[in-house]
């Protein structure tokens, strides 16, 4: 599956990137393991902490000099550290500045100064795309207008990315992502409807006026995808939509949470929003991604929106 057995992955205690660590593992990859644990947990990749074929340290992606000693002899980078909630960019942009911007650039100079990586694989997001007015928006919209502090930030790891891949000799594949949900995610809004109506099966805040519809992509499908593209991509730099064929609005993924707790007269209660019914400042009301290079390579999602919600919410109730 992969060119080289050999990899790295910044943030693979989080959510995606633990998922990710799974995969490779089962495929008997050597993987390197860094987090800092401020949003992922150990927990996440235990199984395989006394195996001879990963190893974790907990660093901290702002430790330039830590990322040169790390990285150095690394063949394939997966970088998926990143600070995961949209919201925080409007009350403390410094946050995305730091862990996004900052702990890229890091990542960026330690291959720029080791010389050993060949390729990194960077989660981006469909947010970099603002308000598109073409849905489904595809890679190579434009002009790219971000409303949020999060997708700036992600905007701006791209050209840096970009900038060093064509500087310095290496590859560099980048996604851009839908809502990605799954277990193990500990934020978005399955996970907050949960933990809402936990404290009060009554009564549901609903930020927004519900109508946000979004495309929303299962945490397997996802890494099947991220995958596949490190397999087919061909160019200096690469970018891939990943995400589903269709969308579901905030108030449709309300109804499917209060039916998995079997919950019945939720009283939802709308914030009402900002900016026509938006959740927060910055927050996107329609997206869905054209994911036809990625199709045409092969790949397709096994569960839709709706689907990845419902397998979503059931677990999120399990425990996982």
């Amino acid at each position: 599956m992969l060119p080289e057995p050999k990899c790295l992955i910044t943030g693979g205690a989080g959510f995606i990137g633990s998922h990710l660590a799974d995969t490779l593992m089962l495929h008997r990859c050597k993987v390197a393991i860094i987090d800092n644990l401020s949003s992922g947990s150990d927990e996440n990749i235990k199984r395989w902490l006394h195996g001879p074929n990963v190893t974790f340290q907990e660093v901290d992606i702002l430790n330039q000099q830590e990322m040169v000693r790390t990285l150095d002899g690394q063949k394939i980078v997966f970088h998926m550290a990143a600070n995961p909630e949209v919201r925080v960019g409007t009350t403390s942009p410094r946050i995305h500045f730091q862990q996004n911007i900052q702990g890229t650039y890091n990542i960026l100079e330690a291959i720029r100064k080791t010389g050993t990586v060949e390729t990194l694989v960077f989660t981006s997001t469909s947010t970099i795309y603002g308000e598109a007015a073409k849905i489904p928006t595809p890679e190579d919209y434009a002009p790219l207008r971000p409303i949020s502090m999060y997708g700036a930030s992600k905007l701006a790891c791209e050209a840096l990315i970009s900038s060093y891949s064509h500087n310095y000799g290496f590859k560099a594949i980048i996604y851009r992502l839908a809502n990605v949900v799954g277990p193990r995610s500990r934020h978005g809004v399955v996970y907050d409807f949960i933990n809402k109506l936990k404290q009060d099966p009554k009564r549901l805040e609903i930020l927004g006026d519900g109508t946000q519809t979004k495309s929303y992509l299962h945490i397997t499908d996802c890494i099947d995808a991220i995958l596949l593209g490190l397999k087919k991509a061909s160019e200096r730099v690469e970018i891939f939509n990943i995400g589903s064929e269709d969308q579901i609005s905030v108030k449709e993924i309300a109804d499917i949470v209060t039916q998995q707790m079997s919950l019945n007269d939720v009283e939802y209660h709308y914030t009402g929003g900002v900016d026509g019914g938006r959740g927060w400042k910055g927050d996107v009301k329609n997206m869905l991604l054209d994911t036809s290079r990625l199709k045409a390579a092969g790949w397709r999602p096994r569960l839709n929106s709706c689907q990845a919600i419902e397998e979503t919410a059931a677990k999120m109730l399990r425990g996982n």
